[in-house]
């Protein structure tokens, strides 16, 4: 079984996305995490999308990156600029480290309309990214 950690600034949104999308895509094969360099919350514009879509991520916690000390990371998935460039130094000696910056849709202003419209955005372009992982990297 793999261990694969998705990190991002605050564990609200986009990592808690592909942390759902990995679940139910990677199921028997690896063991996911998703974890921020700080803690959010878990942010319910996010919520709401993925359930729209089938999948749901109501008992996600926001968690620190701190907290998966000791894990033996094969992949460490950072989703924004800003978590790459701040993450403290994750030890692992065989962790294959992936890199895509996602918008945050939670920055959006505007209507409920437009706010959908970002969540909707952020949430199909990280599900074709981690629809890409698992069948390039654990067919």
């Amino acid at each position: 079984m793999k261990n694969i950690l998705v990190l991002c600034t605050g564990n609200s949104c986009r990592s808690q996305m592909a942390h759902g999308y990995l679940d139910k895509l990677l199921k028997g094969k690896a063991s996911i995490y998703s974890a921020g360099i700080e803690t959010h919350g878990l942010n319910q514009g996010a919520v709401s999308i993925m359930a729209e879509d089938g999948i749901d991520i109501t008992s996600h916690t926001s968690n620190n990156v701190d907290e998966y000390k000791g894990i033996a990371w094969d992949y460490i998935i950072t989703v924004c600029d800003h978590a790459k460039e701040n993450c403290p130094f994750i030890p692992s000696k065989k962790a294959k480290r992936i890199h895509h910056n996602f918008f945050d849709p939670s920055k959006v202003k505007g209507s409920e309309a437009e706010k959908h419209v970002a969540f909707l955005k952020a949430r199909n372009e990280i599900r074709a990214f981690c629809q890409n992982f698992a069948s390039k990297e654990l067919p």
